[in-house]
């Protein structure tokens, strides 16, 4: 037997987090019972439902990495009709981002119908970095970097953050271009670790996710992962 949240997840039909959300809401049976507990398990020839629907336990796993554009939304669906991650890819499973980038955020991110391979990459303990290049109205200063180099108190919680690079400092137009590397992934925090220091972002692009890189990818371009990645998140 296998925990319920892990057999919703394993079957590509959302991340386990989202799955445990739905179990608490009353919206998951196993063979007729509505089944509220977290801890439940389940064996995997189980008839599962979701509001009334089927789980279909036999999914072939995708994964893909997308280069993020302007103005899209980092979810499976929209509320007021905005395009979104998953509207980029065209693939017959049921994918879903790893995480999210802002609307307004660009740049590399992660989908898969793989919900063991989502909790893998968010875990914390995981310790999975990710760089993001930020054009910051100012100049930063020598203040500026030291604060980075101590690191940035964000909502009473130190950031770690692990590297960072000033790529131009562009005197004319009053702005400087950043690359920052950060392991955790709260809400906005690129921005609002500049915000701390007095500097508002301008624009943000997410150039790496652990050891993958946009590469060649375009705006709105995105490619499979191999097996020889995702085993790499692994340690293999």
């Amino acid at each position: 037997m296998e925990r319920l949240q892990k057999i919703i997840a394993n079957s590509g039909y959302c991340s386990r987090r989202k799955a445990e959300e739905l179990i608490t809401q009353g919206k998951v049976s196993v063979n007729g019972n509505v089944v509220r507990e977290l801890g439940s398990k389940a064996n995997y020839d189980d008839v599962i439902e979701i509001d009334g629907v089927m789980l279909n336990k036999e999914v072939k796993k995708e994964y893909f990495l997308l280069n993020k554009p302007r103005n899209v939304i980092s979810s499976v669906s929209d509320e007021k009709g905005r395009t979104t991650v998953v509207d980029l890819i065209d693939t017959n499973e049921r994918i879903y981002p790893i995480g999210r980038l802002d609307y307004d955020t660009t740049g590399l991110i992660l989908l898969t119908n793989d919900g063991d391979f989502a909790n893998h990459l968010m875990h914390p303990k995981n310790n999975i970095p990710k760089t993001y290049l930020a054009k910051i109205e100012g100049i930063i200063d020598k203040e500026t970097i030291d604060k980075l180099k101590n690191g940035v108190v964000v909502d009473g919680k130190k950031v770690n953050i692990v590297d960072f690079k000033i790529k131009k400092r562009d005197l004319d137009k009053i702005t400087t271009y950043i690359s920052i590397t950060i392991i955790e992934g709260r809400n906005h925090i690129v921005k609002n670790i500049f915000h701390e220091l007095g500097f508002e972002v301008i624009k943000l692009t997410r150039t790496n996710y652990g050891f993958l890189d946009l590469g060649n990818l375009k705006s709105g371009e995105y490619r499979p992962l191999t097996i020889k990645e995702i085993k790499k998140f692994y340690g293999n």
